[in-house]
């Protein structure tokens, strides 16, 4: 019998790829997705994206969605209260395990598990130490594609947001920026692949500049 999963879902390639990945297992069965989204802007946090076009994945996934909000600017703590609300509802229907698309950062890997161990929860991560070119690969070969939401302008420069990631965007990646922006550098939303059964139609909308981060406006068709 296959162990429940929970699956943390940011909308973007590596959440995606992950997912997949953890769909074809023999021993998990993904039963949901969970995705934190800010209060404030309406939107999923960090990449921006609009709650409409997070509920288009999750109805072309097949897969029943349950959202965590966050006020704009919350700390660890406020972040840390408002998902363990959810995670011990997961835990106390016997969904003992929660999946994420991390790649390689190992400070976060165990930031994630210490949060989930006081909960009884085990950590999952599909695709971890893969080698993120070989990932990138993997994502563009088997159909998936995904549009840059958010970029680190530190890192890139304005013409990488709102672009779809194929191999002309990789091949402008400036040198030591990662092919899968695990680092930061950008994020993404994803709009069609195999793990989809219809595609996502967006447009890209207006630029918004926080800090050092450009937002693309991706906007439902």
């Amino acid at each position: 019998m296959k162990q429940q999963v929970a699956f943390c879902w940011s909308g973007g390639k590596d959440s995606a790829l992950a997912l997949f990945e953890l769909q074809q297992s023999a021993d998990y069965e993904v039963v949901a997705l969970l995705t934190t989204l800010t209060r404030d802007f309406n939107r999923i946090s960090m990449h921006g994206v609009r709650r409409e076009l997070l509920h288009r994945q999750a109805q072309a996934i097949g897969l029943p969605l349950d959202e965590v909000w966050i006020p704009q600017g919350a700390s660890n703590a406020e972040y840390e209260a408002q998902m363990g609300e959810q995670l011990a509802i997961y835990g106390s229907a016997g969904i003992n395990h929660v999946a994420f698309g991390d790649i390689f950062l190992e400070d976060l890997r165990l930031y994630r598990e210490q949060n989930l161990a006081p909960l009884g929860l085990t950590a999952l991560f599909p695709i971890w130490k893969r080698d993120t070119g070989e990932l990138i690969d993997s994502f563009l070969m088997r159909g998936f594609r995904s549009i840059t939401c958010c970029i680190d302008t530190r890192k890139l420069d304005d013409s990488f947001v709102g672009r779809e990631i194929d191999r002309r965007f990789l091949s402008e990646l400036p040198a030591g920026v990662d092919p899968c922006g695990e680092n930061g550098e950008f994020h993404s939303y994803t709009c069609a692949g195999p793990l989809f059964d219809r595609d996502i139609s967006v447009r890209t909308g207006e630029t918004l500049r926080r800090d050092s981060f450009l937002f693309c406006d991706l906007l439902p068709n």
